[in-house]
């Protein structure tokens, strides 16, 4: 008989429906090293740490909703959640574990893919993909992102200097390829191709690339962006007036892309 699942919980799919929103949990994957080496992915957005020093840093979780994930959902993150409980973090075990996870087919990150550094730079004043990617990285990489936007003749040697990631400039490792732009990099590189994000994709590469026949909201993602720009001197705090505006287009794309409006109805008549 399988097991019940317990008051303290969370089904894969309840997870993934909370990822890349601003609702989504902290989420610590406490795999051993051996379970780890099985498969080295990672859950959009997770960090590792070891289940053995988790009554030292599950202070660091105070206040916040989180989901520790071993490899089968037993004894490993039962224990880690508990100790977060008992530090003030509203915790939760994911149910079957990393193994569920990878037996629903949801997405999963090539640990080997990531940056050793949450430490991302580009170039400066940015329009369309150098927000949208920030925003994809918060949401879906690493929540912990800082980005760093300099004179693009500079990005590179930041780069190097600082142990940072370049993203969205020739020689960059993240940067256009073909028709593709960075955006597109980006999930493809850390596996995070869905349904949503590429039609999300679309709007984004239709704007950055001016090529508004890819999908109708298109222009109007231009718009947007570039009034924010005009709004904003501050490079992130332009980054963070733009956050709200990608959480909505994903939740269009993720759960409203068939809905119009049309009111008064029938005005057309």
């Amino acid at each position: 008989m399988p097991a019940v699942p317990g008051p303290n919980t969370i089904a894969p799919l309840q997870l993934a429906r909370l990822i890349g929103t601003p609702d989504a949990p902290d989420i610590i994957d406490v795999r051993t090293e051996a379970d780890f080496d099985a498969d080295p992915r990672l859950i959009p957005g997770a960090t590792r740490r070891s289940h053995l020093t988790a009554a030292d840093w599950a202070t660091t979780f105070r206040g916040r909703r989180c989901v520790a994930v071993c490899a089968g959902g037993r004894k490993i993150s039962e224990g880690t959640a508990a100790l977060l409980r008992t530090a003030g973090a509203a915790a939760e075990v994911l149910d079957g574990g990393f193994a569920a996870w990878a037996e629903a087919g949801l997405p999963a990150i090539p640990a080997a893919a990531l940056p050793p550094s949450p430490l991302w730079v580009t170039r400066h004043r940015p329009k369309i993909d150098r927000i949208a990617c920030p925003w994809l990285i918060r949401r879906f990489v690493d929540p912990t992102a800082v980005f760093l936007f300099v004179a693009p003749a500079e990005v590179l040697a930041v780069a190097a200097n600082f142990g940072a990631a370049a993203f969205d400039i020739e020689g960059a490792p993240f940067t256009h390829r073909g028709e593709l732009c960075t955006f597109d990099t980006l999930l493809d590189d850390f596996a995070l191709r869905t349904e949503a994000l590429d039609r999300l994709s679309l709007v984004v590469r239709g704007a950055d690339t001016d090529r508004h026949d890819l999908a109708p909201q298109a222009a109007g993602l231009l718009a947007l962006s570039v009034g924010l720009s005009r709004l904003h001197r501050d490079d992130l705090t332009q980054l963070e007036a733009a956050m709200p505006l990608y959480d909505a287009l994903y939740r269009w794309a993720r759960d409203a892309h068939d809905e119009g409006h049309d009111w008064p109805a029938g005005r057309s008549a």
